[in-house]
């Protein structure tokens, strides 16, 4: 039984075309997931829209009212705009590999537009508010070496604007933390990131009281029972945190990021410089992590701009 009753042939193209991006674009597990989940919902309302699993003809012959048909089907049972533009994403993704692999034209999909929605910018932490986050951490397990563990992490996320990924894939062969660290981020893209002093201490403390070895070839961050820490465990550690802090859901792992960025600009940083700190493709999704006023990011346009220098 294939799944949700598409055919056999529809369910190994997209098996294929997994295995395709995740060879070629080094895709994490969950994303490929996230694809999955995405175009198997799109192949099976194609099998209910058009009345049989009939192989991959009807994919190949969809016209733009059966585009309509599937995201109107996709709004009616609940899909948010960003959602739906993210699985629109991932079809097309699919239309382009298969048009590739079997030789047809998927115009029609691949020009439907995805809906408009509201981009939610990121709300970056206060310098103060990161500042007792660290210190709360530090303080909320039974077990003292967790407390260190839990802000050396934290410290790592906010001094060095790491991913929550980038911080926990970390092993012993990268302690002790020189000047510069090279991370490998999305799109298995390397960068190298300063490490401030602080950062540093935290994770050498870190170490001194954690109870497992830090080999080369194990996880610098251990679970309570040895294993690699997960990212939901720091997630729900800064839950707690602010809670006790009374500060908003928005302060999660990723807001330290953010506030990194923020930060950063906010002390006279250049906004390219950040970009190649975060590992950023563009750097309009640079401007986008930090949160400043028009009059400072102005300022740095003024500073920066070819024209502006020239003038």
């Amino acid at each position: 039984m294939t799944p949700l009753g598409i055919s056999p042939a529809a369910s190994d193209a997209l098996e294929h075309w997994l295995a395709s991006i995740k060879a070629l674009n080094a895709r994490a597990d969950n994303t490929l997931e996230a694809y999955r989940s995405d175009v198997l919902g799109y192949l099976a309302f194609l099998t209910r829209h058009f009345g049989d699993a009939t192989g991959l003809a009807p994919i190949k012959q969809v016209k733009i009212t059966d585009m309509r048909a599937w995201m109107a089907h996709e709004r009616a049972r609940g899909v948010g705009a960003r959602s739906l533009a993210r699985s629109l994403s991932a079809v097309k993704s699919f239309y382009r590999w298969l048009s590739e692999c079997e030789g047809f034209d998927a115009t029609v999909p691949l020009s439907t537009r995805a809906p408009k929605f509201a981009k939610k910018l990121p709300r970056p932490l206060e310098q103060n508010a990161a500042k007792k986050m660290i210190d709360q951490v530090a303080v909320q397990s039974r077990h003292d070496w967790v407390n260190v563990r839990d802000a050396a992490v934290i410290t790592l996320l906010y001094g060095c604007g790491l991913r929550i990924s980038e911080a926990l894939s970390l092993t012993g062969a990268d302690f002790p933390l020189s000047d510069m660290l090279r991370i490998t981020g999305k799109g298995n893209k390397t960068r190298l990131v300063p490490v401030i002093d602080a950062a540093k201490d935290a994770i050498a403390r870190y170490v001194r009281v954690c109870p497992y070895p830090v080999e080369p070839d194990s996880p610098l961050f251990r679970a309570v029972r040895g294993g690699p820490l997960r990212p939901r465990a720091v997630q729900k550690v800064m839950e707690q945190a602010r809670l006790q802090l009374g500060l908003p859901a928005t302060a999660t792992p990723h807001a330290l990021r953010h506030s990194f960025a923020t930060h950063l600009l906010n002390a006279g940083g250049d906004l390219r410089a950040i970009q190649e700190l975060l590992g950023h493709a563009s750097l309009s999704t640079t401007q986008a992590y930090t949160a400043v006023d028009t009059a400072r990011l102005m300022e740095v346009y003024d500073q920066t701009h070819p024209k502006a220098r020239r003038a």
